[in-house]
């Protein structure tokens, strides 16, 4: 009881904090069907110099840290990633109603990381006074490439398999990234050369994404450059304020994507509420691990359990529109942004307080 009671406490806490004020304020307005709204350019904006201080800051970071206290944050990120993908291949293709080609991309989305869902989180972990290693950003392209690249790569290949049954689809299939590949017959040099054409179209497009884009050149110029004036005098300064605007942008988002849940199989509600806690445990378990290997951190082993039950709201969308065109976005993004994302933010004071309770 005492564990329910430090919970409810410190969620009762965390609604009266800016960032999920911000996004339950865009919530409530949008269920009033009020006429605010952000333009796209700003909104694009937000992204890029949020995305941007997250990558300097990690980069400035990594110039200082030991290189075995990133691999191993990373490797077990990029495993949560595959593991969360997984999971919910094995759970959503078992569902009723759920087409494989939908499942797969709400799996993907859900093991891509949520931008603005790790800036809460980094925000949330500020106002508490609780310390993160400064990399932990660099963690987000390690989560989110694994993770869209698996749920992809098994998509595209599940359909060939089964297109590859019926005589009139021997053709051609298209792939991600707008690559065409043909079924090349039983040759396994002409499978291995299809498998690994595709898989190398999915890391361009994934890298090329607005969101890659933006934090791996943060990142880029915090290691090699010397942008620590700007990031002091601009993108810090900036960050909690822009946030508060992206809240208030997901909040809007997420209200208006619940009603196209109404087109798509039930199932997608309970997976879209079930799996934010599911998927944060995995993040939270592969924390604690890096917490025993390296002595990561407790701020550390939150960010990690919220970026992995976070999905992707910037760079996933786009990747898994242009890769599996054949997937109906009112189930994938739907089920994300209209109910993953707010359960991720909310959950985020639960991660804070298992954190405490199991590092202490």
């Amino acid at each position: 009881m005492e564990i329910l009671a430090l919970l409810g406490g410190s969620l009762l806490d965390s609604l009266q904090k800016p960032t999920l004020a911000f996004l339950l304020g865009g919530m409530a307005l949008a269920a009033m069907s009020s006429r605010l709204e952000v333009p796209d350019a700003v909104y694009k904006l937000i992204v890029m110099v949020l995305l941007l201080k997250v990558g300097l800051s990690a980069g400035i970071s990594i110039r200082e840290a030991d290189f075995i206290a990133v691999a191993v944050p990373g490797l077990l990120a990029m495993l949560a990633g595959i593991i969360i993908v997984l999971l919910g291949r094995f759970t959503l293709m078992r569902l009723p109603g759920v087409k494989p080609m939908d499942g797969m991309a709400t799996a993907g989305l859900f093991g891509a990381v949520s931008a603005s869902t790790m800036a809460a989180g980094m925000a949330m972990l500020d106002d508490a006074g609780i310390g993160y290693e400064g990399y932990i950003g660099a963690l987000y392209p390690f989560m989110d490439i694994a993770a869209l690249l698996t749920a992809i790569v098994l998509a595209r290949l599940s359909a060939e398999r089964k297109a590859a049954k019926v005589p009139s689809a021997r053709d051609a299939i298209a792939v991600g990234g707008g690559v065409g590949l043909g079924i090349f017959g039983r040759n396994p040099g002409h499978k291995a050369a299809r498998d690994l054409a595709l898989i190398k179209s999915i890391l361009v497009d994934t890298v090329r994404s607005p969101a890659i884009s933006a934090l791996l050149l943060g990142i880029a110029l915090g290691l090699f450059a010397r942008p620590d004036s700007v990031f002091e005098s601009f993108y810090e300064p900036l960050f909690r304020g822009l946030l508060s605007i992206l809240m208030l942008v997901m909040g809007f988002e997420a209200w208006s994507r619940l009603k196209e849940l109404k087109g798509v199989a039930h199932v997608y509600v309970a997976y879209g509420l079930l799996a934010p806690l599911i998927h944060g445990l995995v993040g939270f378990s592969a924390g604690l691990i890096a917490h025993e290997l390296t002595g990561f951190s407790l701020g550390g082993v939150v960010l990690l359990a919220v970026m992995a039950a976070s999905s992707s709201d910037i760079s996933g969308p786009p990747t898994l529109r242009g890769a599996l065109p054949e997937a109906n976005p009112s189930a994938y993004i739907g089920t994300s942004t209209g109910l993953g994302t707010p359960v991720a933010i909310l959950s985020i004071p639960l991660w804070i307080t298992l954190a405490e309770l199991a590092i202490g």
